[in-house]
């Protein structure tokens, strides 16, 4: 069976071939889509050659099915998606701000920490009720 990325707002389907589609906003309010390869931890992003944004710059992610904000938390630099695989539901976390190699992979107490930033939103997910980290295993 297939892994599948899901809009937690309208359970929508975001991957489509090799990637999984978000509709994004930078700092200057230019919209563009950004295609994210399905593997957590890798982090390559295809765009639009004239879709620009800086290196740090906090880019606000959308479902591009109901365009419900996909972001988690007061501070909005974690999105938050569904990930189906083998019968299981999964919430995955990864960071929202551009160059930032950070995706939490989490069911029940546990949760898959992945890439260089990885350790960064470890305490905010411990402080949010549902995301309890008892057993955090980093990759």
């Amino acid at each position: 069976m297939k892994t599948n990325y899901l809009c937690p707002k309208c359970k929508g389907v975001l991957n489509v071939g090799e990637y999984v589609i978000f509709s994004t906003r930078n700092k200057n309010h230019d919209v563009g889509l950004l295609l994210l390869h399905p593997e957590l931890g890798n982090y390559k992003v295809v765009k639009h050659p004239d879709y620009n944004y800086e290196e740090g710059e906090n880019l606000e992610f959308f479902c591009p099915i109901c365009h419900k904000s996909l972001s988690t938390g007061g501070e909005k630099k974690l999105v938050k998606i569904l990930m189906v695989d083998k019968n299981k539901t999964f919430n995955v976390l990864f960071s929202q701000i551009a160059g930032e190699k950070s995706t939490y992979k989490i069911i029940g107490d546990n949760v898959e920490a992945f890439g260089k930033h990885k350790l960064k939103y470890l305490d905010f997910l411990n402080s949010l009720d549902n995301y309890p980290y008892k057993n955090t295993k980093t990759l």
